[in-house]
């Protein structure tokens, strides 16, 4: 049975948890901006400044592993979940930096569907990331995960039936396409958070 050193401030579990608490913020914001009779300018300038803070919880990870000699699971894995959740937050900040840029007023009635996806989510990795001190039931989180990227992947494919069907304008279908990829894109990056904490966990048992 090989040793396992875990630090004892237990730094890293924290900053994971507090990074994916960034991406409840995100997420909830993300819905925002896409309800109506809201102030988007304003909601997208919290969304600027939640952005920014996972940033900085990102480069405090990135800073951590870099200056710890024993991490509590191998450096790569830190870096990639890190980069993961960081991928999160970035393209929920796209969509709704798009929404304001591109003056969106009316989505795809099937762009809840993925909003809601995002949501839960970012929820279940918020509750998962405690266990990474102990890696316990942490199957569960990315079955869900994978769940809820293939329900996303599905309202992704109908919103595109959609969009081409002739009854929008050529500018619209690409202002909208672009919004809805970069929920697509949100999506993907949670699976890629729940695969990287599959094989973090594979490694450690």
């Amino acid at each position: 049975m090989r040793l396992k050193f875990r630090p004892v401030d237990g730094s890293f579990y924290d900053l994971f948890s507090e990074a994916a608490s960034h991406l409840v913020v995100g997420a909830g914001l993300l819905a925002e901006m896409l309800s109506n009779g809201n102030d988007r300018e304003a909601v997208a300038q919290r969304m600027r400044d939640a952005e920014h803070k996972a940033d900085e919880t990102t480069h405090a990870i990135i800073r951590a592993a870099n200056s710890t000699f024993v991490t509590p699971f191998d450096r790569e894995d830190i870096y990639a979940l890190a980069s993961a959740l960081d991928d999160v937050m970035d393209m929920m900040d796209e969509a709704v930096d798009l929404v304001l840029l591109y003056d969106v007023t009316t989505l795809p009635a099937e762009t809840s569907e993925q909003v809601e996806v995002l949501q839960r989510c970012a929820e279940l990795t918020a509750g998962a990331m405690p266990g990474l001190r102990t890696m316990a039931s942490l199957d569960e989180y990315w079955i869900e995960i994978n769940r809820l990227e293939n329900t996303g992947d599905r309202s992704y494919r109908r919103i595109l039936a959609g969009l081409f069907n002739g009854d929008h304008e050529a500018l619209e279908v690409i202002k909208l396409k672009d919004v809805v990829e970069s929920l697509e894109g949100a999506i993907d990056a949670f699976e890629r958070v729940a695969n990287i904490l599959e094989q973090i966990a594979v490694k450690e048992s």
